[in-house]
């Protein structure tokens, strides 16, 4: 099975990982503390899985930080680029 990397995966993965390695995190830390496995974080981080709203605020309970932390990045993206055709 080929796996494909999403735009905005991409987008949040890069800030997931440059937030963990920031906290001092590491993927399977931020797994237990957040109830994913640590495959999931992987997969987010490299782009290949797109987080749920409830997996967010999981992740930002995990890491301490505001919701705003993970997800601002967008503001600075061109949105509709990101959407499908």
């Amino acid at each position: 099975m080929t796996r494909v990397r999403q735009a905005e995966g991409e987008v949040f993965g890069r800030r997931l990982r440059e937030l963990r390695e920031k906290y001092g995190v590491t993927q399977n830390a931020l797994a237990v503390a957040s109830g994913l496995t640590e495959a999931y974080i992987s997969n987010m981080e490299n782009g290949f899985a797109v987080p749920s709203l409830t997996t967010v605020l999981r992740i930002a309970v995990a890491l301490d930080c505001k919701v705003t932390a993970l997800v601002s990045v967008f503001d600075k993206t061109d949105l509709a680029s990101m959407l499908p055709k």
